[in-house]
This record gives structure tokens, C-alpha cells and sequence, in this order.
């Protein structure tokens, strides 16, 4: 730690190891805050996350994390309030960033007890009690962002979604919950819906089948699919004091998706 980064508001962010959580995570220390970049199974994609911060003159740190394991919760807390002590000086965070996940694609006849649960441990438990348990770090007039999904919004339903976007729905409902509860601290708790944005989820399905990404973009207002940064530069608004009169909301970002 030094003068520079001593005191630096600080934002966490899980899955922040590629695609839209490392696009988040370098925009939000872009606007000169302290970055803590999770993962699961990729530590050398957090650490290029991490180095790519690093090379921009930011400050960063990666810690491991299984969003499906909340028991877990209570010990990467102690882990994080020693990183923060150790690179910031503080004990704080200013904001917290639940993305981490995978991507749905699994049809209705298909679906299997393990399959869904997996998307509820992952997609609407893991990030409900990793807030709950953070909670006591985040500083008042802090900020949570959830990613959730177009997949949970009115309009175009796409086969193989139902069990994400029932996942990314209920995350959403939590955020306009979470939002009223916390206000008494001037906590805002916000969610952003991406539309198809190319990410490695799917087991980077846009390389794999690259035939669908036309079809997907003409249904866009703006002729493409998303890049990961379209997605980032949002959730950083979301995590700044230039959204403090935003809270409660689910904000899409997805070019127009389905307009």
C-alpha cells in the first residue's frame, strides 16, 4: 500500500476473470477506484484482469470465490478484509458487483433437479447471501449491482431459457427489494440486463457457432451484438456517484434488443 492508493474507494466484483465482469472491472478502475477481482475455476483470467488494470495505472487484487458455495462466504470475508487492509488501508468497500455465472441454453424437457439447482446456487442464491454477507463492509452510500439477463424481461422468450431467466427474474426482484431495505443507509441496489453479449459463456458459444450472431444482431436496434465493454461502461455508472438518485431498477443493456 501506498499514498495513492491508501483510502481509494474500493468495489468488488465476481466473475470478473473474462467478458463482462473483467470489462467492468477495468472501467470501474478506470474512474479511479480500487478493483477486487473473484473467480472460480480461471485464476490466470482474473490475473490478466488484474494485469490489465495494473498496466492502465489502476489498483487491483484477485481473490478466489465459488459463488455456489455459500458456506464459503464467511471465509472469503475474512480473506477480503485482509486484502483491503493490506493494498487499501481500510476496512471498507464502496460497492459490490454479483456477476459471476454461466449461461442458460437448457430446454424445459431436459431440465434436471441438478441442473436447476445449479442455477439457483449460482445465478440467485450465491449473489443474495454473498450481499448479505458483505454487508457490513459496504459503506453507506455505497452501491450493489446485480447482472441479470433481457432473457427475464418482457418480450421475446428464447427456447432452452426457462430456468435462467427464472433465476435472473428473481434476481431482479430481489434488487428492487434490496434497494427499499437498504435505503435507511443510502445504500441504491441496482441490476443490468444484458441482451447477447459476446462473452465466454456457453462455453464461448458466438466462436463455436458464429452462424447465429446475425440472426441475433438484426434483432437489435443498432445491427450487432453487445461487446463485453457495452455491458462494463453501465455497471461502472451504476457503482459512481453519478447514479446516486438510481436505485430499485433493472436496466437494460442491450442495443434495442427485441425493440
Amino acid at each position: 500500500m501506498n499514498e495513492n492508493t491508501k483510502n481509494k474507494k474500493v468495489v468488488v466484483i465476481t466473475g470478473a476473470s473474462s467478458g463482462i465482469g473483467r470489462a467492468a472491472a477495468v472501467e470501474i478502475a478506470n474512474r479511479g477506484m480500487g478493483v477486487v477481482v473473484t473467480y472460480n475455476a480461471r485464476p490466470e483470467g482474473a490475473e490478466r484482469t488484474v494485469a490489465a488494470i495494473h498496466e492502465a495505472g489502476g489498483d487491483a487484487v484477485a481473490l478466489a470465490l465459488d459463488i455456489s458455495r455459500s458456506d464459503t462466504f464467511p471465509a472469503f470475508r475474512e480473506r477480503l478484509e485482509g486484502a483491503l487492509e493490506r493494498e487499501w488501508g481500510t476496512t471498507r468497500i464502496h460497492a459490490l458487483v454479483n456477476n459471476a455465472g454461466f449461461g442458460g441454453g437448457r430446454g424445459f424437457e431436459e431440465m434436471t433437479d441438478d441442473a436447476f439447482d445449479e442455477y439457483y446456487r449460482v445465478l440467485l442464491r450465491g449473489p443474495y447471501f454473498l450481499t448479505q454477507a458483505l454487508l457490513p463492509l459496504i459503506e453507506d452510500g455505497g452501491a450493489i449491482v446485480n447482472t441479470s439477463s433481457s432473457a427475464a424481461r418482457p418480450g421475446e422468450a428464447e427456447p432452452g431459457y426457462s430456468g435462467y431467466a427464472a433465476m435472473k427474474g428473481g434476481l431482479v426482484v430481489a434488487t428492487r427489494y434490496l434497494a427499499k431495505e437498504l435505503s435507511g443507509r443510502s445504500i441504491r441496489v441496482n441490476s443490468v440486463a444484458p441482451g447477447p453479449t459476446r462473452t465466454r459463456l456457453g462455453d464461448n458459444a458466438f466462436e463455436r457457432f458464429p452462424e447465429v450472431i446475425d440472426g441475433l444482431a438484426a434483432k437489435t436496434a443498432f445491427g450487432r451484438i453487445g461487446e463485453s465493454v457495452d455491458v462494463g461502461k453501465v455497471i461502472a455508472f451504476l457503482v459512481t456517484d453519478d447514479s446516486a438518485w438510481i436505485t430499485g431498477q433493472d436496466i437494460e443493456a442491450s442495443g434495442g434488443y427485441g425493440l
